[in-house]
């Protein structure tokens, strides 16, 4: 599974880092970004939810 945010949409909201801190982050520019490709195992459940959970759909997700 891989996931990609982005950018251009992204409000920094926060969501997705306190949902799933394995594989999101906000960086400088308060941005979410991807830290893991791919999603480890253990978090794609967490990843899922934040996908789900992101208020601006910034965030895709892809098997394989």
């Amino acid at each position: 599974m891989n996931a990609t945010v982005d950018a251009d949409i992204c409000t920094g909201c926060g969501l997705c880092p306190s949902l799933c801190p394995e594989v999101f982050e906000l960086n400088d520019d308060g941005i979410a970004e991807v830290i893991a490709t791919p999603v480890p195992s253990d978090a794609e459940d967490s990843c899922r939810q934040a996908a789900e959970s992101c208020p601006v759909d910034a965030i895709s997700i892809e098997q394989g």
